[in-house]
């Protein structure tokens, strides 16, 4: 056992750690603020581009031919309404209410309501111009009845909306991204029809977010009006976690978007902000997974700084400001020169069922991406290595691993800041000794660890270390804590400790997955500036290779990872991309990730669990684990999975490993890929892995 043994003392070299504060909440404190501060200054450099834009939303399908089919729902005296559908992309169409005038046409307007409303309540309450033809299209809710896995019998809690981006967000498209794409193909429908007249987008709420992206995406809308959208968007990390985009804020503001579309018309109402807070509170036998989100009312002096921002950005009359009172058709009719029409009941009654087909066209497509983003993944990394050439590999590989950093998870500067290493003991027992360690990473972000130094090192002898990583709301202690009873012992086994008394240096890393919404926020915070929470844990990763490399008992070619869980998660993100780590065990974590991530086919797949960060963005089309242990290759490589491990199945876990065996065996380093099934759960198994680690470190 060990025994407590808190005092002042210190490792040589360092300085005394004296806090005594919660060092896992200091950490996440110290990276939000680090996260506010890079939003706040994002402010500065933005440098906006259609391009951008376009890949943000993920619009990378091609859309097909636009073919309407109409349904006759009612004349009246000026006007004829028909109930449409409109394709849009390979089964999946734009649905709701399109009304054709009866006198001349003037110009045509693609109307978007709020998420909550539907074509025909918006037919009713807006005063749409009488010479327009207007297309109003259903947008998916915010409800969460058809929030359903049937397969598994999985009912959720979760929007519509966020469920799509679920599905969606990990192979690079997201809600908005399709919405924008329904109002591109009725711009394609009308401009391939002809008849010249000018074509108008305008939304309200969740519509006034898709009418704001479609007009700067596209030329050929002459005019754009939005309501209850346009305002800062520096804390889009607070609303409905469906509107995170990965690299925003590092590109677009408001005003940056808007700016696409001058010299052509964007007319900003000050009114029309939905104001809700989600998730919504499940009924008995449903799961309270959803993300938290806010949807507030902008002050008029909030939105009014932000058209000041867009025409400092772009001088000309191209944008226009304009008092809540006014009913958006009347500022849609205004800016057209049209005259607006008085709202008139029409009497038709919602299609009760098009919201449920529009959701399940969406989740189909975003289902069937699984395959295509394999065969991506096939041609752009696999194709690509140079297997016949191990020095030629080694070469290329680095360039991918940058990719990886700078395109998936995000690259932060190296640590600039002084290490300032500061120690204390805390165990000893007659083996081993434990230390406390901190070193600064940059401005308010700092490492935190436990140090473990087996005893009767000699002099000048330099050991191995096993950097062990524990996993989600786990804590340095969990992987030394050897109290059979305790609620560590089982998933982790005391590892740490275990493979230090076989003679091993390690240290246990604390990694800011822990506190619930507390370190899913910064996900949140870190996504629209195109980074995660793994560019602040490589980060550190950097700053630990630093030190522990220096130290006086460390051999700095022989330091491997060996994680568990979500440390199985760092497994494969971080030895990727950090080559000071000279192998990597990835535990209890090892699958077909991607479809783990958003596919509905696996009953343990995070679109039906409280894990809403998990999602990183294109990782489909990028980099799945097979693609990360190719980064790793040909250093050695080991999956540690137990047969029964809820986190996934074999037969998943194999299909991702012969990957990895197979670019082994290619690059005449077979003996250096390994994996071990062992009949258990979700824990460290520590037989294979440790032999692993005699045969690649020595003891």
């Amino acid at each position: 056992m060990l025994r407590l043994s808190l005092g002042a003392e210190s490792l040589p070299g360092t300085g005394v750690l004296e806090s005594h504060a919660d060092l896992s909440q200091e950490m996440i404190a110290g990276i939000d603020r680090m996260a506010l501060r890079r939003i706040e200054q994002s402010r500065v450099g933005r440098r906006p581009s259609r391009e951008k834009l376009a890949q943000m939303l993920g619009l990378s399908d091609a859309r097909v031919q636009p073919r309407m089919q109409s349904e006759l729902l009612k004349e009246e005296p000026h006007r004829t309404l028909y109930r449409f559908s409109l394709s849009v992309l390979p089964g999946v169409s734009a649905e709701g209410v399109r009304i054709v005038p009866k006198g001349s046409t003037q110009a045509a307007i693609i109307c978007l309501p709020d998420a909550d409303d539907t074509p025909e309540a918006a037919l009713d309450r807006l005063h749409l111009p009488e010479a327009a033809e207007v297309f109003i299209l259903q947008l998916i809710s915010r409800g969460s009845e058809y929030s359903v896995n049937p397969r598994y019998g999985v009912r959720t809690n979760i929007p519509h909306r966020e469920w799509i981006y679920r599905q969606a967000f990990v192979q690079g498209r997201t809600p908005v991204g399709y919405e924008v794409q329904k109002v591109l193909a009725a711009v394609d429908w009308l401009t391939a029809r002809g008849g010249g007249i000018p074509i108008a987008v305008m939304g309200e709420g969740e519509g006034g977010l898709v009418a704001l992206h479609a007009g700067a995406l596209d030329e050929r809308i002459f005019a754009t009006v939005v309501s209850g959208y346009f305002g800062p968007r520096e804390e889009i990390w607070r609303e409905p976690i469906e509107r995170n985009l990965f690299g925003l804020l590092a590109n677009f503001g408001d005003a940056e978007v808007g700016s696409l579309i001058a010299p052509r018309k964007l007319a900003v109402g000050l009114g029309g902000y939905p104001v809700l807070e989600v998730p919504p509170v499940p009924a008995s036998g449903i799961r309270a997974v959803a993300a938290p989100g806010k949807l507030w009312a902008v002050s008029p002096e909030a939105v009014s700084g932000e058209v000041e921002r867009a025409r400092r950005l772009k001088s000309g009359e191209w944008l226009s400001l304009h008092e809540a009172s006014l009913n958006p058709g009347e500022v849609a009719a205004k800016v057209l020169g049209l005259k607006a029409a008085q709202a008139v009941k029409s009497g038709i009654q919602p299609d009760l069922e098009r919201l449920a087909r529009q959701l399940a066209e969406i989740e189909r497509h975003a289902q069937s991406l699984f395959p295509d983003g394999e065969a991506e993944r096939e041609s752009a990394f696999w194709r690509k290595l140079p297997l016949s050439n191990p020095e030629a590999y080694s070469v290329h590989i680095q360039k991918e691993q940058q990719r990886f950093w700078r395109e998936v998870i995000g690259k932060l500067p190296d640590p600039d800041v002084p290490m300032n290493a500061r120690s204390r003991v805390l165990f000893e027992n007659d083996k081993v000794g434990i230390y406390e360690v901190t070193m600064d990473v940059w401005e308010d972000v700092f490492v935190w660890g436990w140090l473990c130094i087996p005893k009767g090192i000699g002099s000048g002898e330099r050991r191995p270390v096993v950097v062990c990583q524990h996993g989600l709301e786990g804590l340095p202690g969990d992987v030394f804590n050897d109290d059979s009873n305790s609620k560590a012992f089982k998933p982790y086994q005391a590892f740490a400790l275990r493979l230090a008394e076989q003679g091993y240096v390690t240290f246990a890393p604390h990694n800011p997955y822990r506190g619930g919404d507390a370190f899913r926020t910064l996900q949140r915070k870190l996504n629209p500036l195109g980074l995660t929470l793994y560019s602040v844990i490589n980060g550190q990763h950097q700053r630990i290779l630093e030190w522990l490399g220096s130290q006086p008992f460390v051999n700095k070619e022989k330091i491997a990872f060996y994680g568990l869980s979500y440390g199985g998660k760092s497994a494969m993100r971080t030895p990727s991309v950090l080559a000071g780590y000279c192998l990597s065990i990835c535990s209890g974590d090892f699958n077909e990730w991607v479809r783990k991530v958003g596919s509905l086919s696996m009953p343990m797949s995070y679109v039906h669990t409280p894990e809403y960060e998990i999602s990183e963005w294109n990782l489909g089309r990028t980099f799945s684990y097979a693609e990360m242990a190719a980064l790793i290759a040909p250093r050695p490589f080991m999956v540690e999975r137990g047969h029964r491990d809820g986190v996934g199945m074999d037969e998943w876990v194999s299909f991702e490993y012969a990957k990895v065996r197979r670019l082994y065996d290619a690059l005449g380093v077979k003996a250096r890929a390994r994996i071990e099934y062992f009949d258990a759960g979700h824990t460290i198994h520590g037989v294979g892995t440790f032999e692993f680690l005699h045969e690649n470190l020595g003891r």
